[in-house]
């Protein structure tokens, strides 16, 4: 079944085809820019002159680097005066090579009627030792994200209302999103495969995904089932 007659040209020979638009035929990768002539990076920086260390852009989308301890005072102030009501993620990044290793990136974004929508990116930099402003009591939606950010990274949020694990049990060894962990899993087995593992065992690195099935019975010999036993 055709979908609709084609493209012909002059004496029913086939059109030749549409020349491709500009950034089709070469594509250009975007750059990472300075944006501090961006209207909003303007406008933070004059609310809060010291909290912002840098603006940049990609694409579009600006990213604030953001001091640590002014983390919270700079979502509150794009939510208050520049209309970003959502908050979309609190993800982390490791950098073990760098000190400080962790990144936390926050994710917020305006949203119609009121405002044109736009997404930006707060980003700051810790340790596994110096806590961040919890973000909850600006965006509530921000509770469960950094909860998983302290689970898979490690990272605490100071004045957060629960800070615990969300995905995996309290006393699980280790992060798993931190560069060092071992993809074949540690020595934590035992809290949710008892029934295979004593209780210091479970999987270990080096064993693919530590997972260890019970050994099948041996097979009963012809001997054994006439009654005799080897």
């Amino acid at each position: 079944m055709s979908d609709g007659p084609s493209a012909v040209g002059e004496g029913g020979t086939p059109a030749p085809p549409a020349e491709k638009p500009a950034w089709e035929r070469d594509p250009v990768v975007p750059e990472w820019r300075d944006a501090d002539d961006d209207p909003l990076a303007a406008a933070l920086r004059e609310a809060l002159p010291e909290a912002i260390r840098s603006v940049k852009t990609f694409a579009g989308d600006l990213t604030f680097d953001v001091e640590r301890e002014r983390l919270a005072d700079v979502a509150r102030e794009l939510k208050t005066a520049h209309g970003f009501s959502l908050i979309v993620d609190v993800c982390g990044a490791d950098y073990p090579n760098r000190e400080p290793r962790f990144d936390v990136v926050v994710h917020l974004a305006s949203l119609p009627p009121d405002r044109a929508y736009r997404v930006v990116r707060l980003k700051t930099q810790t340790d596994e030792a110096t806590p961040v402003p919890t973000l909850t009591g600006v965006y509530r939606g921000a509770n469960w994200p950094e909860r998983e950010v302290f689970d898979m990274y490690g990272v605490r949020f100071e004045g957060h209302p629960d800070m615990t694990r969300i995905l995996l049990w309290e006393g699980f060894n280790g992060h798993p999103l931190r560069k060092e962990f071992p993809v074949e899993g540690i020595d934590t087995g035992a809290a949710i495969y008892s029934e295979h593992y004593g209780e210091t065992m479970g999987p270990v690195a080096g064993t693919g995904t530590g997972w260890k099935p019970p050994k099948p019975a041996p097979p009963v010999s012809d001997e054994t089932e006439e009654g005799g036993a080897k």
